[in-house]
């Protein structure tokens, strides 16, 4: 138990438990590791020290001590700290392959792949029936078929099926968040930094635990960063950009806290990094959290960690995400992004939550809890009453939102016409039944109530469909454009929405469309052409040569008309020539392709 209090950074009834377990017996070994580690995690030396070596009287060669402290400081994200522990351990007991595996982890954790590659060959050769052990080393013997993109700040890790596609995204990317980020907070990670990106959800899973089932999309180890490719999810499922920068920002944090910031702290301080970085990014309020909220179902921002560390259901845990951000929103608003640069050097001097939020808020975490409330009553409170679930009157005047009956979603509207979800579902019904202007009625009626919201059922995605049934473009466009503003994954909305610009002339503005769609989904092969000829057609010559190479790298069934195109973008962005090195590849394959043989002879009369 008090293991798990520990896992749950709770540290006082954490001692308490181990405490009661050494009133049971004293020279119990387990009881005294928890405890030293709960003095090595708050910075209590002199106790530490004292406890660690109590138990070391009892058993000199006891390497269950330090790894114990070591996969508890795991926990709270200290990995440096788990190295060195392990290292500890197996000094005094070298057979201990607990401890060698734990320290092989750590070191892959904290990109010493090498080190950890050996520590869990020891662990194996030890315990070969270790399911942890194995399946790292699996993976790493897949290393070789990774390519390594280096930057200024970077190494990115991709698979070599993907490297030629990802690479340059990534590595843009990357360097752009840490430019931004560290012009925010005037302070950078260790570099450079190492990120590893994944086409199977398996292997970053087992990268980042040992096994597969992990329920995340990026992970940080601090200047170690581990990621799902966009291929390791459904198109659509993931924004890959945006979790790049989240992880990004997290490397910023731990490094700004030597790894002592909370885990709502970092989560929150990244979601809200997203927004700032684009505004069509992060997480949204959504009608089930503004419910989960209004119904009391969150816990305050004083408790808010444990939504994340021991959560009552999957949901608080997206949930506590979007809430922790708003804190940030909160603070950032009323005290200044000094406030939160404050919080991040106390975190690192090992002050507490409440001490921070006394220092630097002037309030105690509990007082806080009523200022956020107001914050939230105050921006969402009309929201959170508009997604209530509607009153139950008599029964047949029950609202139902999953009902295809006309009258009962009607009466529905008439007995909670303050309810979002009420004109939404009468809405969509009116649309299906081809009584457009009745349902533009109810959708606009939706939107007045909760216009933020951003989900696949979105009042704006109907009337949009309903502006182009009627000719008119520009309205559906700019309807679709509100959607895509408001959900970072809606690559279809994007997609549609450059078909309406496109066929209005509007190039600039499609072109901006086309880049939300590759940015969600760069896999698919047809927007990098469509979005090359665009950015040709306006002069954004980079772009072109950017958009062309992804589309090569994604194999083209023409390929040599491929090259050919993409040599005409070098030229027209000054690089003679790599667009002579491009049309020859073209003429490899197709030697009497005329146009390339045309473009050949004029790159070298340029030349003379």
């Amino acid at each position: 138990l008090a293991e798990l209090y520990l896992k749950a950074e709770e540290h006082a009834p954490a001692r308490e438990e181990a405490r009661a377990a050494l009133e049971v017996n004293p020279e119990h070994l387990p009881a005294l590791s928890v405890l030293a580690a709960s003095h090595y995690l708050t910075g209590d030396s002199a106790a530490y020290r004292e406890v660690r070596d109590r138990a070391l009287a009892l058993n000199p060669a006891y390497a269950g001590l330090y790894t114990t402290v070591a996969e508890l400081a795991v926990s709270q994200r200290q990995y440096r700290a788990a190295v060195d522990l392990a290292a500890r351990a197996v000094a005094l007991d070298s057979t201990s392959w607990r401890s060698w595996g734990v320290m092989g982890m750590n070191q892959l954790r904290t990109g010493e792949v090498e080190a950890g590659r050996r520590s869990l060959e020891r662990a194996f050769a030890g315990d070969p029936y270790n399911p942890w052990f194995k399946n790292s080393l699996d993976l790493l013997d897949t290393y070789s078929h990774y390519q390594t993109v280096r930057t200024e700040h970077f190494e990115i890790l991709v698979h070599e099926e993907e490297a030629e596609l990802l690479g340059p995204y990534a590595a843009a990317g990357a360097e752009e968040a840490y430019a931004g980020l560290r012009a925010r907070y005037g302070a950078e990670p260790p570099t450079p930094v190492r990120v590893e990106i994944f086409p199977s959800h398996a292997d970053f899973s087992v990268r980042t635990l040992g096994i597969p089932g992990l329920g995340a999309l990026g992970v940080s180890f601090g200047s170690t960063l581990v990621m799902d490719s966009p291929s390791a999810q459904g198109a659509g499922d993931f924004n890959w950009a945006s979790t790049l920068w989240h992880e990004v920002a997290h490397a910023f944090h731990l490094a700004m806290t030597d790894h002592r910031v909370p885990r709502w702290f970092t989560e929150g301080l990244a979601v809200h990094e997203q927004r700032k970085a684009r505004p069509h990014w992060g997480q949204r309020a959504t009608p089930a959290w503004l419910q989960a909220y209004g119904e009391g179902r969150l816990h305050p921002v004083s408790r808010l960690n444990e939504g994340f560390v021991h959560p009552d259901s999957p949901e608080q845990v997206i949930h506590s995400y979007y809430q922790a951000s708003l804190v940030f929103e909160l603070i950032e608003s009323r005290w200044g992004l000094e406030a939160v640069l404050a919080m991040l050097r106390g975190y690192r001097e090992g002050k507490t939550n409440d001490r921070l939020f006394r220092d630097v808020l002037g309030q105690s975490p509990e007082a806080f809890d009523g200022t956020f409330d107001a914050y939230v009553q105050d921006r969402w409170g009309d929201r959170i009453r508009a997604v209530a679930p509607p009153r139950a009157g008599d029964a047949v005047g029950i609202f139902h939102p999953g009902s295809s009956d006309l009258e009962d979603l009607r009466l529905g509207v008439l007995e909670n016409p303050g309810s979002f979800l009420a004109h939404l579902a009468l809405g969509k019904a009116l649309f299906e039944r081809e009584r457009l202007a009745e349902a533009e009625g109810e959708l606009r009626s939706a939107l007045i109530l909760f216009p933020e919201y951003g989900g696949r059922d979105s009042p704006y995605l109907y009337l949009a469909r309903i502006h182009q049934s009627r000719g008119e473009r520009e309205r559906a466009a700019r309807a679709l454009q509100q959607l895509g503003g408001l959900n970072e994954t809606l690559f279809p909305v994007h997609a549609q929405e450059a078909e309406l610009w496109l066929e209005m002339g509007d190039t600039l503005a499609a072109a901006r469309a086309l880049e939300k769609v590759v940015e969600i989904v760069p896999l698919e092969v047809e927007p990098h052409r469509r979005l090359a000829e665009l950015y040709s057609a306006l002069g954004e010559h980079r772009g072109a040569v950017r958009e062309r190479r992804a589309f090569l790298a994604l194999d083209p069934a023409d390929r040599a008309d491929a090259h050919f195109r993409l040599a005409l973008a070098l030229r027209e962005a000054g690089d003679r020539e790599e667009a002579r090195r491009q049309v020859l590849r073209a003429l490899e394959i197709a030697p009497n392709f005329e146009a390339a043989l045309d473009l050949l002879l004029a790159l070298r009369r340029e030349e003379r």
